[in-house]
């Protein structure tokens, strides 16, 4: 990695790149969709302000767990620019994004919980499955086996 002076406050596409690990075209897509956005010098290249390294990991870390472009842009639009986002910067997107992250965490652990209770027949639908027996609900049919699979898949 080229390394760059802490006092240097706008970096070129291609050192963005370097330090965020992201591709340039990847940079180029999302300053077109607002998320970025950079300078021209006088031969028409890129510069970005140094806080667009932050605004990269905090795009990719979303966008790691299934947050739209959209809400990220919204998001970021909170943030100031060419600053460092403050503490209490993020602690007001946080706040905006609570309730929605509290409902998706609680969705992936019903999912979680969902694929805990497949016992892994094949038929990849719970509610269509012949072998899944949440909450023990097949011992009203007496003691022993009373599922069992075939080479086809599922059977009652």
């Amino acid at each position: 990695m080229t390394p760059v002076s802490w006092k240097t406050r706008e970096l070129t596409v291609g050192q963005v790149a370097e330090r965020s690990g992201v591709a340039t075209s990847a940079l180029r897509f999302y300053e077109k969709n607002g998320l970025i956005h950079s300078t021209r010098t006088s031969g028409n290249q890129r510069r970005y302000h140094r806080d667009t390294l932050r605004r990269v990991a905090f795009i990719r870390a979303s966008q790691r767990v299934g947050i739209t472009l959209e809400k990220i842009r919204g998001a970021l639009e909170l943030l100031p620019e060419n600053r460092t986002p403050t503490p209490s910067d993020w602690q007001r997107l946080s706040e905006c994004w609570r309730e929605d992250l509290n409902a998706r965490i609680r969705e992936l652990e019903e999912l979680r919980d969902d694929l805990t209770d497949c016992i892994g027949c094949g038929c990849l639908s719970l509610s269509a499955c012949a072998l899944a027996n949440p909450h023990d609900v097949a011992a009203e049919q007496g003691p022993g086996p009373a599922r069992h699979l075939t080479g086809d898949g599922c059977c009652p």
